[in-house]
């Protein structure tokens, strides 16, 4: 099941430095929303906020409040493990784990977890997760050897079927095809285009026609100047954002006159 991320007057510090500065937004269910925005705007920093993934920076803390179908993230006594299980990551690299076989590369978040299962429910789990990755019948006949011998488009469709496999209900994406080539690239959007039937769907892309291609919502980031915090421009449904936004900021990186 998927669910609605509510943010409100979320602050993100590194130390005394504040990084991002009064988010509010919300993220529907069942859609692709696309953060973009110059470098250095925040964009990434906020991404990781929503699963806590920030906090393994040391001095990295949050003001406000993220509540997924109502319950705060960042409540009293809140487990950030087990946020991370409910909202998965992929990241800009594919980061397989190099020892491991395809196999073993996607029940990773399973036996880190010590989640007990008989082999044959792990042969069921690994092959539904490839399945919802569009990678099993590339792999189906190689589940035993190293995940790192596939081509880049291949293995960040493994580090899909890895977080998938953990049955998230939201998967967090931060430029998920900047690695990547044309094609790839094609095959990941497609992707996020059927996960998001299941998933709320959240990437951070630098590329427009990305953003204009798949996401249901584009949010735009903008920074003041060097060592001032992100903000959050406007959000609005991608093609309204990208055809009559209603900050001059938004049309001026849009249309390429800055970033």
């Amino acid at each position: 099941m998927s669910k609605r991320i509510e943010i409100t007057d979320l602050n993100v510090y590194y130390g005394s430095f504040r990084a991002v500065e009064d988010v509010t937004m919300t993220i529907a269910p069942k859609s692709v929303t696309a953060f973009i925005g110059p470098s250095g705007c925040g964009k990434s920093t906020f991404l990781r906020t929503l699963n806590r993934m920030h906090e393994v920076i040391p001095g990295a803390r949050v003001e406000g409040e993220v509540l997924l179908d109502g319950e705060n993230l960042y409540g009293p006594g809140v487990d950030p493990v087990r946020v991370r299980r409910q909202v998965g990551m992929v990241f800009q690299r594919p980061n397989p784990f190099p020892t491991m076989s395809i196999k073993e590369n996607v029940l990773a978040g399973i036996n880190l977890n010590n989640r007990r299962m008989p082999s044959s429910a792990k042969d069921e789990l690994a092959e539904h997760a490839l399945r919802g990755a569009n990678l099993w019948e590339e792999v189906k006949n190689r589940m035993n050897l190293p995940g790192s011998g596939l081509s880049g488009g291949q293995q960040q469709r493994l580090c899909i079927a890895r977080a998938i496999a953990m049955e998230p209900e939201v998967l967090l994406m931060d430029e998920p095809c900047s690695a990547l080539d044309p094609i790839s690239t094609l095959a990941i959007e497609d992707l996020m285009n059927e996960l998001k039937e299941k998933y709320t769907i959240v990437i951070v892309t630098h590329n427009m026609q990305q953003a204009a291609r798949v996401s249901d919502v584009t949010a735009f980031f903008n920074i003041a100047g060097t060592g001032a915090p992100g903000r959050l421009i406007e959000s609005g449904p991608t093609d309204k954002i990208f055809s009559a936004p209603d900050v001059k900021a938004t049309e001026d990186y849009i249309s390429g006159r800055f970033g």
